[in-house]
């Protein structure tokens, strides 16, 4: 039986866009609510549990909505995300209370976790097997644009002089709202119906259980949490940190982009260091540097020293997202790829639930740099369990690169419990 024909790659630069903008609307209103929480008399319990609750919805709703998308069509999830988004940051700018500012972070986290969703089953289900490493290390830059620009927009508009912080982060959140709607303009026609339509013919209800045993699954549930978890609280409490040792919004808005724009960089070179190294060899070797780094940061560095450290760790954190994904959609049943996105981004809510609390309470007992040591300890964990080697071993490096051969994966790349999983 022929394969499926698969879209031409205008889709994927066209999703690539519409997540840069949702995204950078969510990386603009971030640290935008930590300052309007600031304004509104916040200390770092408050702000760890309004980081928290941004995950919070979206931990119980991804699974149903895995399932739908195994079952359906991944499009209709990406305008429901960005009206949320929008919705959320623009609610934010208004609150006046710390519990409506949680309760509207929530809702902007659903909205993102919605977008991610359909994004990513997207790209699972429109590429080549040899082709799904190149194609989420170009879907996460969208990511990665969004968090370079979205920081220093905040930055920009967020000023502390005055005590004008209330007005001037309402303005940022706001803005960011806008941000998130021009994302619509990317989206049309953005599903190839084929891959739909074989996806509801395949789909057959794989328990979770079933799943979350796959090998391959949890060891890429796990470095994910472990890698957002360390972008997330960058960006919640970078803000904080430079509260306490007198660094500008401004000047920690450009912190926060330098280490997008590293992980930009690293997402642009991971073809030939896939190809170099290997998948685990990569993997664990950034995530154990990254690690490190991340508990450098709780050191009382210059601002230069402060840069070197956070571009270094960018780099490093751009390889654990995209090959994470790889990792999840190669080891799961085909009938249940979407569900075992969810279950992955389900972990990485955990992980923005547990950590920003953790690190809340840790910042208020052992001061604000102590959550970056916790950072740093998790990421050594996620080094261990890549080393291991708990993913599986398909489509290792040279299936990522385009050239002659793209789009078909060569036997010797392919696993047989990839090749055919079981039902």
């Amino acid at each position: 039986m022929p394969p499926e024909p698969r879209p031409g790659r205008g889709w994927l630069l066209r999703l690539v866009i519409a997540f840069a903008f949702a995204q950078g609307a969510v990386s603009m209103a971030r640290p935008a609510v930590s300052y309007r929480a600031l304004s509104l008399g916040a200390d770092e319990r408050a702000i760890g549990v309004i980081a928290g609750v941004y995950a919070l919805l979206p931990l119980f709703a991804a699974v149903p909505l895995g399932r739908r998308t195994d079952h359906g069509r991944c499009a209709p999830l990406l305008p429901v995300g960005v009206l949320l988004i929008g919705g959320g940051c623009a609610l934010s700018g208004t609150a006046s209370s710390l519990t409506a500012l949680a309760a509207w972070s929530g809702v902007m986290g659903l909205g993102h976790l919605c977008f991610v969703i359909g994004a990513q089953s997207l790209v699972a289900r429109q590429s080549a097997p040899a082709d799904q490493d190149r194609n989420f290390g170009h879907f996460t830059i969208g990511a990665s644009l969004g968090q370079l620009v979205g920081p220093i927009a905040a930055g920009y508009l967020i000023s502390e002089r005055d005590g004008a912080m209330a007005r001037t982060s309402a303005l940022a959140l706001l803005v960011s709202a806008v941000v998130a709607a021009v994302s619509l303009t990317s989206l049309w026609r953005i599903e190839h119906r084929g891959s739909a339509g074989s996806s509801r013919k395949a789909a057959a209800k794989v328990p979770v259980g079933g799943i979350l045993r796959t090998r391959g699954v949890p060891a890429g549930i796990f470095i994910s949490l472990a890698v957002l978890s360390a972008t997330d609280i960058l960006t919640a409490y970078l803000p904080v940190v430079g509260e306490h040792r007198g660094i500008a919004p401004a000047t920690v808005g450009l912190l926060l982009s330098l280490r997008a724009a590293a992980t930009i960089a690293c997402r642009l070179v991971m073809t030939p260091m896939l190809r170099r190294v290997g998948r685990t060899a990569l993997l664990s070797t950034t995530c154990l540097l990254g690690g490190l780094l991340c508990a450098a940061v709780a050191l009382p560095a210059p601002v230069w020293g402060l840069a070197v450290m956070l571009g270094v760790l960018g780099f490093c954190l751009g390889v654990g997202q995209p090959l994470s994904m790889t990792t999840v959609v190669q080891a799961a049943p085909a009938a249940a790829r979407s569900t075992a996105l969810a279950l992955r981004l389900t972990g990485n809510r955990l992980g923005q639930v547990a950590a920003p609390a953790s690190a809340g309470l840790i910042a208020g007992v052992a001061g604000t740099a102590a959550p970056f040591v916790m950072l740093g300890a998790l990421l050594v964990g996620a080094a261990g369990l890549g080393l291991r080697g708990g993913g599986p071993k398909a489509a290792d490096p040279a299936a990522a690169g385009p050239g002659p051969g793209a789009g078909r994966p060569a036997p010797s790349e392919t696993p047989p419990d990839v090749r055919a999983p079981k039902p």
